[in-house]
């Protein structure tokens, strides 16, 4: 969408009636970088957020893209007037750490550097990135590529407080992190020389085969999470109903509550104490205009009114 268009879109805004400073969530949806990543946290912002996510560069693209000091510190500046924390960057979508062709291994180290330098500058909280595919290897050398090739991007980088957050896949035929005990290896892999943590996908997690429609399902599944990755180590959660069929293997984002998940997963994930500190990110389609303030009003709708939680 071109920075025209989404600023006139903007205008069609409200104030938030709810400053999202006071929510009991942090609750945000992946913003638009449209005429710079700095405009992000005014559209955030705009949208009734008090977090959100974006991507520092093309996400489908190699190029290289330098981040001006300016803009970093409008970012900076934006994110402390609107309280916006925590700030979550996606790694672009081209970056497969796990893959056994050498040029494009080459390639996907660079570029997730890149990802990482540019986290740094934008002081962001977290950088989410999908493990990758292991096609003509397996799983197990995948997983070990995986960890070395993060290893190699951050050598020699000060990553401070960034934390670098596996994300759950929607269990493709050689996708890594298509089960939790997947997410849960490579951060045992990667605990010993960067800040790591896990970014579990609810769209992911159903297409995947998991039950998070019914209780019992719902229960068993966070069980499994905490039993493998530990929900103290789920940092973030994407909010994403889906299109297909639980177990589909299908990635296929639907609105909030519109999808196969449907509302009842997302109150009770959104209820349940032992994720009140993650940071909860839609990642839903704009089919029309405004569709992404749609689907931040629905999350935070579902969130109890009962200030103890």
């Amino acid at each position: 969408m071109g920075d025209k268009k989404e600023k006139d879109i903007l205008k069609l805004i409200p104030p938030p009636k709810t400053p999202p400073r006071l929510t009991s969530r942090r609750i945000g949806i992946h913003t638009s970088t449209a005429g710079g990543p700095q405009h992000a946290a005014e559209r955030a912002y705009r949208l009734g957020c008090n977090t959100f996510q974006i991507f520092s560069s093309s996400p489908r693209q190699w190029a290289p893209y330098e981040l001006g000091r300016a803009q970093c510190e409008e970012m900076s500046r934006l994110r402390e007037r609107y309280n916006l924390k925590p700030l979550v960057i996606h790694a672009n979508y081209l970056v497969n750490l796990a893959g056994g062709n050498s040029e494009f291994h080459a390639k996907s180290i660079t570029a997730f550097r890149g990802e990482v330098e540019r986290a740094l500058a934008l002081c962001a909280d977290f950088l989410v990135l999908h493990p990758g595919s292991f096609r003509g290897s397996s799983r197990e050398e995948g997983l070990q590529r995986a960890a070395l090739a993060i290893e190699q991007a951050v050598d020699g980088l000060v990553v401070g407080s960034l934390r670098i957050l596996i994300e759950n896949t929607a269990g493709s035929e050689f996708s890594l992190g298509g089960n939790f005990e997947q997410v849960a290896e490579l951060l045992y892999l990667l605990r010993s020389f960067v800040p790591v943590g896990a970014c579990v996908d609810t769209c992911h997690t159903h297409v995947s085969g998991y039950d998070i429609v019914t209780d019992e399902g719902f229960a068993d599944t966070l069980d499994q999470l905490d039993r493998t990755v530990g929900l103290q180590n789920v940092h973030v959660w994407h909010c994403n109903d889906a299109k297909a069929a639980r177990g589909s293997k299908l990635d296929r984002h639907q609105h909030i509550g519109k999808g196969s998940i449907g509302l009842k997963p997302f109150r009770r994930l959104l209820n349940d104490p032992r994720a009140a500190g993650a940071a909860f990110i839609a990642e839903t389609p704009i089919d029309e205009p405004l569709d992404d303030l749609m689907n931040v009003n629905a999350l935070k709708k579902l969130v109890s009114k009962d200030k103890s939680l």
